[in-house]
């Protein structure tokens, strides 16, 4: 099967700044300024058409800028992002301007995607229609509830028919009965043959919808593949990491940020460095 994303080595590294002055020394010193965080680490996978792919991970592993690396909303620190077609990413209120009003937003935004104005007038009924949001589509975002911002965001981006779908949480805001809405409309682009990744805290949606996961850790890929094979483990760990202690959960949260901090080596580097030292010793 060929892919219709793959990501060779993706890494995406932030400098850390305790304050203003940090960022123009960062910009000024040669090297940069301020302690390094590898927010994503040495990603490797491909994912194919009609690949549903849930991502999942305790909150800090680094699904929201997989998501935005995906979605090249952010470019990466070193590595390669191979993506097949348009993509489109759902979250609540990305890319949606506070100041403007909701059908102000849809025009806004199929305009900077490349739409005419008469596609664009043609393509409205049906985007408002689906959000459902009643008078508030001519009120400014910033009067709108989180819920409606979701609505919103997802009915636009559905509306341009992307190859690559990124939903990152805009279900878990919001009425069942939306969420049930457009689950039924992910489905259909499924059936299609579109590339889905699906970013949610149920983990009853990612197994009802999703066929393959990636389980994020640290910044890093624990376990990927067959959401059968691959939640059961998950849920497992979250079972056991609700029974540790506090001092078991805080020295979890300090290795992990010591390993996104470069201070300890990713998993990948250690592997690395252990097979260099099997073929040193032969």
């Amino acid at each position: 099967m060929s892919y219709s994303v793959k990501l060779n080595g993706i890494t995406k590294k932030y400098k850390m700044h305790r304050q203003n002055s940090d960022k123009l020394k960062d910009i000024l010193l040669p090297g940069g300024y301020g302690e390094d965080f590898y927010a994503i680490r040495d990603l490797t996978f491909e994912a194919g058409k009609g690949d549903v792919v849930g991502i999942i991970g305790v909150n800090g592993s680094g699904k929201s800028t997989f998501s935005n690396l995906v979605a090249n909303i952010t470019p990466p620190t070193s590595g390669e992002i191979d993506v097949k077609g348009d993509v489109s990413l759902i979250a609540v209120s990305a890319g949606l301007n506070k100041e403007l009003t909701g059908r102000e937003n849809i025009e806004l935004k199929l305009l900077m995607m490349g739409y005419k104005k008469d596609v664009i007038e043609k393509m409205k009924p049906d985007i408002i229609e689906f959000a459902d949001i009643g008078k508030f589509i001519d009120m400014p975002v910033k009067k709108y509830s989180s819920g409606m911002k979701s609505r919103l965001g997802f009915s636009i981006s559905i509306s341009v028919d992307p190859d690559v779908l990124i939903v990152d949480e805009a279900l878990s805001v919001g009425d069942k009965t939306f969420a049930d809405k457009c689950l039924v409309k992910m489905e259909e682009f499924k059936e299609r043959g579109k590339t889905i990744f699906f970013v949610s805290h149920s983990n009853g949606q990612m197994k009802k919808f999703c066929n393959k996961a990636i389980w994020l850790e640290h910044g890093t890929i624990r376990e990927y593949g067959a959401m059968k094979d691959i939640m059961p483990k998950y849920e497992a760990f979250i079972k056991e990491y609700k029974s540790w202690s506090k001092e078991e959960k805080r020295r979890f949260k300090e290795e992990g940020m010591k390993k996104q901090e470069g201070l300890l080596a990713s998993d990948s580097e250690e592997k690395g460095k252990r097979k260099k030292s099997r073929l040193l010793f032969r």
